[in-house]
């Protein structure tokens, strides 16, 4: 199984149908601040998608989703609520307390890979508006091998 992580796409949806013709996954996180409803996203992609609100963002979606991937519970949010602008403390508890091992944020438009205390911590960047060095439109994808096990990479969209 292949999932696409994406987040902060600001209405900005011609990046995202290019990652998702190139990725063809079988799922898409969508971390946030998509500017538009879950329904208007969900239409032309022709994959099953999990969204959550940003700070950009209106309407019912929910601030977090809890799920299983493989062997894992991921723990996914904008991270706006959880002070990731500074630190990734409040946003590791918080996945801490819902028995999750893997937490996935937005929110910075950076991207981000890392590990706390076995806690996996990935932020995808921003498929639209990115702000780390370079400023290159980043995305990721986590691939699910036959063990259930999780191997996530970070990419750049390049022109």
């Amino acid at each position: 199984m292949r999932v696409l992580v994406v987040s902060d796409s600001h209405g900005r949806n011609e990046n995202l149908n290019r990652v998702v013709l190139q990725v063809r996954p079988d799922l898409i996180y969508h971390l946030g601040d998509a500017q538009q409803s879950e329904d208007v996203l969900r239409t032309g992609l022709g994959v099953p998608l999990f969204y959550v609100r940003g700070n950009c963002d209106w309407g019912n979606e929910p601030l977090y989703r809890v799920t299983t991937l493989g062997n894992h519970r991921i723990f996914l949010t904008h991270g706006h609520r959880y002070g990731v602008d500074y630190s990734n403390a409040d946003l590791i508890k918080a996945a801490e307390e819902r028995d999750c091992d893997v937490a996935i944020y937005g929110h910075t438009h950076v991207p981000e890979l890392t590990q706390y205390n076995g806690m996996t911590v990935l932020n995808p960047g921003s498929i639209s508006l990115p702000r780390q060095p370079g400023r290159i439109p980043t995305y990721a994808v986590i691939d699910v091998d036959r063990e259930g096990e999780l191997h996530f990479t970070i990419n750049e969209l390049l022109p």
